[in-house]
């Protein structure tokens, strides 16, 4: 598999790489550029940033480059794996990701040399890799882009942890070679203070497997956009996220699965909760099938658990069909608030209400818990969501 060129994007409908693309057929399908000219900064009254508390992103939006020293970067673990930098001021310009906002155009035109990751071919990684991204300081900006190449019929995993205080824009584009298995997991543990915008795109080899965990729990603004496409029919996609906003959060998910080849496969699959006056969540998640993706399969499901008065979750699932020859495609999305039966099931056999109010939400994240399947991950995720609990009882 090869990583994508101006030419081959002009194979693909794009007349320049850096060049805005404008669909004309589908509505599913999104701008994008390298030129923080064709995004214009947002006001807010725009589809995309319609739920987004735009006023508090202005440092985001800036095309001034960012504070010396805002984050630091510490990549560990799987010593076999190349860490060096890849030049993304020339062309080509990116591998996978082209911006499709202000804030990934941004990340992009402001940092000159990418964090490249490459796996090799034919190996297996035993231990994770692990590349922690710490804030300095509440309101320093921060750029940042990261390119990680899994090499054909590799396995690996690969955790991308954010800590810490800044104001930050991160963009991710993975490259899944031919046959290989690639887990990417972002945690997102921000400081109360930190702002974070991030572009994650996977291109999917034939017959991969590509797994995207997304575990959102801190930060005062976070909202990421994770898309998905392939570059040859058979690969798999699944998407996974979590999240638990309290009082005074904004936590943003938006998904973008594109099926361009036929035989593949698509499931996303994320779950929130609030709790807190003003908690805020938002889920946005867009599947395309296009005319030339035969015999695919795809589903997406979101679901949100309601536990106080005050908080609000968005969620707007889409399904664009452009052919009548796939294997199955469909959607649902809830909201609810606690179920009050379920507590007084639980606190009639003895169980204390503050006891049972974590059961109920433990069940509630149990099934997709279970799907991510990576210990060190879950273990840190039911512990922190047991803390964010613990916040409202005190």
């Amino acid at each position: 598999m090869t990583l994508i060129t101006p030419e081959r994007n002009q194979a693909q409908g794009h007349t320049d790489s850096s060049a805005a693309f404008v669909p004309d057929q589908s509505r599913a399908e999104r701008k994008t550029s390298f030129e923080s000219a064709d995004f214009p900064v947002p006001h807010g009254r725009e589809e995309e940033w319609r739920f987004t508390p735009i006023d508090t992103l202005t440092n985001l939006f800036s095309d001034a480059a960012g504070d010396d020293g805002a984050v630091t970067v510490d990549v560990s673990g799987a010593q076999a794996v190349v860490a060096d930098t890849l030049d993304i001021g020339e062309a080509p310009r990116g591998t996978v990701l082209t911006p499709a906002d202000r804030a990934a155009v941004v990340a992009s035109a402001n940092t000159e040399q990418a964090l490249h990751l490459k796996l090799d071919n034919d190996t297996e990684y035993a231990e994770p890799l692990r590349v922690r991204v710490h804030g300095e300081g509440a309101g320093r900006r921060s750029n940042a882009h990261y390119v990680i190449e899994a090499g054909r019929h590799s396995k690996a995993l690969v955790i991308l942890e954010h800590t810490g205080s800044a104001d930050h824009t991160g963009n991710l584009e993975v490259v899944v070679g031919d046959g290989a298995n690639l887990t990417v997991v972002s945690l997102q543990q921000w400081d109360d203070d930190a702002n974070h915008l991030g572009q994650h795109d996977a291109m999917v080899g034939r017959d991969a497997t590509y797994r995207h965990i997304v575990v959102t729990l801190g930060g005062n603004v976070v909202r990421l956009n994770s898309n998905v496409k392939y570059a040859g029919p058979g690969g798999d996609a699944t998407l996974l996220g979590v999240y638990f906003a309290d009082a005074g959060q904004h936590l943003e998910h938006r998904s973008f699965v594109d099926h361009n080849a036929p035989r593949c496969r698509s499931l996303v699959t994320y779950k929130g909760a609030l709790q807190g006056d003003t908690a805020r969540t938002v889920w946005v998640g867009d599947v395309l099938i296009r005319a030339e993706a035969e015999g695919i399969e795809t589903y997406e499901l979101n679901r949100n658990l309601v536990l106080t008065d005050g908080a609000r979750a968005d969620s707007v699932p889409n399904l664009e069909i452009e052919t009548g020859d796939i294997e199955g495609a469909g959607h649902a999305s809830s909201t609810g608030r606690f179920d009050d039966e379920q507590l007084f099931y639980l606190q009639a056999r003895g169980i204390p209400e503050a006891e049972a109010r974590r059961l109920v939400v433990r069940g509630f994240f149990a099934d997709i818990v279970a799907k991510i399947g990576v210990p060190e991950v879950v273990d840190g995720l039911m512990e922190a969501i047991e803390d964010e609990l613990a916040a409202t009882e005190q």
